[in-house]
């Protein structure tokens, strides 16, 4: 179902912009009767307005807006911790997964535990949420699915409908930096997508 929403949005955002261009090289009689060198500056106003769209927007603009310690990016548990205590903190902060680290000095990434997590391998199950260690439930390091910082935010999209998960750690070479989540991949495109608009409507208006 997101998978289709997004798929649905992506293509109204494309039909759009190429209505748009359209109605631009082909109703407007000063454009169409423009000489050649003219022809070519509107070409490279349109490059201009799709470098700058949403399809140019990165994991680590979204991290920069998220700050470091908003929605959870720092929030983990440890693989020996009860997953009754990583459920009651995801509650108290209002966000759907945690980092697990390893029990110990090193604390070194062990996986995730997400609210999905808790309902099929707990409640489903009739197992106790206090007496089931969070490692044993959890999915681990190795069935990861991350991004990097330089990731685009569609690419982050499409692994995240994909693979039908709704957080993804985001990992550079000093390790995890921070989770990013749907919302805030949905958001980011909204958010460019709305910005967009506003460019292809002042370049319709001569603001290029």
């Amino acid at each position: 179902m997101q998978g289709g929403g997004f798929k649905q949005m992506f293509s109204y955002g494309s039909v759009f912009k190429s209505a748009v261009l359209r109605h631009v090289r082909l109703v407007n009689p000063v454009l169409v009767s423009r000489p050649l060198m003219f022809v070519r500056q509107e070409t490279t106003s349109t490059a201009r307005i799709e470098e700058h769209g949403f399809e140019s927007t990165k994991i680590s603009d979204i991290l920069k807006g998220k700050g470091k310690g908003a929605d959870g990016s720092w929030l983990w548990c440890t693989t020996d911790d009860s997953v009754y205590d990583a459920v009651k903190s995801m509650t108290q902060h209002n966000v759907g997964a945690l980092v697990v680290v390893k029990s110990g000095e090193n604390k070194s990434i062990a996986g995730i535990i997400t609210e999905r997590d808790y309902l099929r391998k707990i409640i489903v199950q009739g197992r106790s949420s206090k007496s089931t260690k969070v490692g044993d439930i959890m999915t681990e390091e190795n069935k990861l699915i991350t991004v990097t910082p330089e990731t685009k935010v569609l690419k982050a999209m499409q692994l995240m409908t994909d693979n039908r998960i709704r957080h993804i750690p985001v990992i550079d070479q000093t390790g995890m930096i921070g989770m990013v989540s749907i919302g805030d991949v949905v958001r980011a495109v909204v958010s460019e997508h709305r910005e967009e608009l506003n460019r292809l409507n002042a370049f319709i208006q001569g603001g290029y």
